[in-house]
């Protein structure tokens, strides 16, 4: 019996899949795969995904070269690597699919950063380290692949220390959304979903926690923005991509689901941002 609950064995699967994997690394951005941060429309999707990842990590009060951090969901390990490259720290990337930690493994060798952050296959329901392990907690765009998403709350709020730092962001549902969530199910139905998580969601289940100080620094408007600039990538290089490297209808599958983010996150049925927290001491 797998180890895992069945919508992270679902998320899993699908990331060790073939297709998956040579669409995320070869298209999404190859180190970074989340949602970018664009200047303009036609910037290239690596350079907007790392920018996501400068200006998160350059919310991190408390990081030093003392700190012990992890990443939930590190897929290639570009985070982690930023980070523990910015800060000096220590990273470990906690991630369900060990096709990307492969990946992700070779990477932080080829950059010289192996002794700098761990690879640990897991996911982030049952978080594989003791009570008050670490100093910050960080993850980008994962824990929509949960189905217990408080779950994930509790098990943040187990292994960070007292004050220590939470940052993440997370592709969202709008907070009242009740009257227009048949219009989300195309969005839900490609992650195999019910629901996502919310602004409001986060932020009250935190505080519940016993987190303080929390942010949403809500940046929606870049959520359609990415998933139509990774549509218009795939478009141009569907016959490259198709001929070569990924089965045509998962291209197909994936541009039907692009277009649809593309379409909810236009109509306002989505949210995305940074949300920061501090546990209190």
């Amino acid at each position: 019996m797998s180890e895992y609950s069945d919508v992270v064995e679902t998320a899993r699967s699908y990331y060790n899949s073939e297709d998956a994997d040579n669409f995320y690394f070869n298209v999404w951005g190859g180190e970074d795969i989340h949602i970018g941060l664009y200047k303009d429309e036609q910037e290239p999707i690596r350079d907007a995904s790392r920018r996501t990842v400068a200006e998160l990590a350059d919310r991190l009060e408390t990081a030093g070269p003392d700190s012990e951090v992890i990443d939930l969901g590190g897929a290639y390990g570009g985070s982690p690597r930023y980070v523990a490259g910015q800060y000096g720290c220590h990273v470990v990337s906690l991630n369900l699919s060990e096709v990307q930690n492969r990946r992700a493994r070779q990477q932080n060798e080829e950059y010289g950063m192996a002794d700098k952050v761990t690879v640990v296959d897991g996911d982030f329901e049952n978080v594989p380290y003791d009570d008050n392990s670490f100093d910050i907690v960080w993850s980008q765009d994962s824990f929509l692949h949960s189905g217990n998403r408080l779950a994930v709350l509790k098990e943040i709020e187990r292994v960070l220390k007292p004050g220590g730092e939470l940052l993440f962001t997370d592709p969202m549902q709008e907070d009242n959304i009740a009257q227009d969530a048949e219009k989300l199910q195309p969005v839900l139905k490609r992650l195999s979903l019910d629901t996502l998580g919310s602004p409001g969601f986060y932020q009250q289940e935190l505080a519940q926690l016993g987190f303080e100080h929390i942010e949403f620094d809500d940046k929606s408007d870049q959520l359609p923005r990415h998933y139509g600039r990774v549509r218009e990538e795939l478009l141009s290089r569907y016959d490259e991509l198709t001929g070569t490297r990924i089965g045509k209808d998962y291209v197909d599958s994936m541009l039907e689901g692009l277009a649809a983010w593309v379409e909810a996150g236009k109509a306002g049925l989505l949210r995305w941002g940074f949300i920061h927290a501090r546990l209190k001491q």
